[in-house]
């Protein structure tokens, strides 16, 4: 397995909280957060496309973040 090639997404601000992003070769994707980076989450492709699309739809507005009061 050659090492893998993060890249840091556009939309992560410099301070706290990034998000990285690496194409393996085995054709999945791996996303690591800054904060945690012994964490690695692998999907597929078209997963992650799915979701992007469902996030820009708004189909996740309705998650509160716990810290957040109603």
């Amino acid at each position: 397995m050659s090492a893998l090639h993060w890249q840091k997404s556009s939309f992560s601000a410099n301070a706290n909280g990034c998000v990285y992003l690496a194409a393996a070769d085995d054709g999945t994707v791996k996303i690591q957060e800054s904060d945690e980076p012994d964490t690695i989450v692998t999907t597929t492709p078209e997963k992650l496309r799915a979701f992007i699309l469902g996030v820009k739809a708004g189909e996740f507005d309705h998650f509160v973040d716990a810290g957040t009061s109603n």
